[in-house]
């Protein structure tokens, strides 16, 4: 391997390390920091240079040749997001006197609107999941498949949970006076979530089905720490499952499948309740968002909400 190779491997590992044990990013935040660094670490290389030497023009170079690959503006945003976040973490170890991203600019960009699922579509779902969880002709396999994916619509309908977050839900989520749920989101903080009654009682008939299956898979369901087990790596269902499933009801209850995701629903779950009158602030804190700007990406819905508020209410509103 190549000396520069080797010294930017380290550094990326050192970066790695200090994002994990000081921020506490998660596994899928790591990964993608690894496969950015990497890249950019290979176009250094064919110019010969490296983390502890590139200089801006290197980095500006980088920029363009992602551009030239095609990668949309949002993705070369962040690449520089992840080559900032290096050279800073370089300036402040001292490996590096100076920092050649400080004065970069990234691509212009428009905050595109998150999809966002009618109140009647989500409605469209859950009444679809719930019959194929009731139908009496389908084999006890298929009704706890089906009962699962309806408890999995009805907690993140209710809770607005990232998809890694409910996939990951401990079995004690599930207990009969429980009306919150801790939740352990990104950077492994806590935050307490109600859960609506519908919620509760899907949680219960679907537990009782686990409960119900034959002795030895008893055994196996009732030992998961996990409230969606499975016999994965894990332990638990995976997202990659769960939003396959999800595609499938989507088709299948009349809804376009491309269109339909976990992420979605937590939209759908953030948007309705700001509809409905819901302060800005606690949506924050019910989805998890450390920073309010993340949450205002919703302000189009309030500002829907507050125009048809005035037309409808005003008295000299023109009727």
């Amino acid at each position: 391997m190549h000396p520069s190779k080797t010294s930017d491997a380290k550094l990326i590992n050192l970066f790695l390390d200090m994002l994990a044990a000081e921020q506490g990013a998660g596994d899928n935040t790591l990964d993608a920091y690894r496969r950015d660094l990497t890249d950019f670490s290979d176009f250094l290389g064919h110019l010969g240079q490296d983390f502890a030497g590139a200089e801006t023009q290197a980095l500006r170079d980088y920029l363009a040749d992602l551009d030239a690959r095609g990668f949309k503006s949002s993705s070369v945003a962040r690449r520089l997001s992840s080559m900032r976040h290096l050279f800073r973490f370089l300036l402040n170890e001292r490996i590096r006197g100076d920092d050649p991203a400080a004065i970069l600019s990234g691509p212009k960009r428009g905050r595109s609107l998150p999809k966002v699922l009618s109140i009647s579509d989500v409605d469209r779902l859950l009444v679809h999941a719930k019959a194929l969880s009731e139908a009496p002709e389908t084999s006890a396999p298929q009704r706890l498949r089906a009962m699962r994916l309806y408890c999995l619509l009805e907690v993140l309908y209710a809770t607005g949970l990232r998809v890694s977050e409910l996939v990951a839900l401990p079995r004690s989520a599930s207990r009969r006076d429980a009306r919150m749920i801790v939740v352990r989101g990104k950077g492994n903080k806590e935050r307490l979530v109600p859960l609506n009654e519908p919620s509760r009682q899907a949680m219960a008939a679907y537990l009782a089905a686990m409960e119900a299956l034959k002795p030895e898979k008893k055994k196996n369901a009732a030992s998961s720490k996990w409230l969606f087990p499975s016999f994965g790596e894990s332990g638990h269902l995976t997202r990659q499952h769960f939003a396959r499933d999800l595609k499938e009801l989507a088709a299948a209850a009349g809804l376009v499948p491309r269109l339909v995701s976990p992420h979605v629903l937590r939209h759908a779950f953030a948007s309705h309740l700001l509809h409905n009158g819901a302060d800005l602030r606690i949506v924050q804190t019910l989805l998890g968002h450390t920073d309010i700007s993340t949450t205002q990406i919703y302000t189009h819905v309030v500002e829907e909400r507050l125009k048809s508020l005035v037309r409808d209410l005003h008295p000299l509103a023109e009727k």
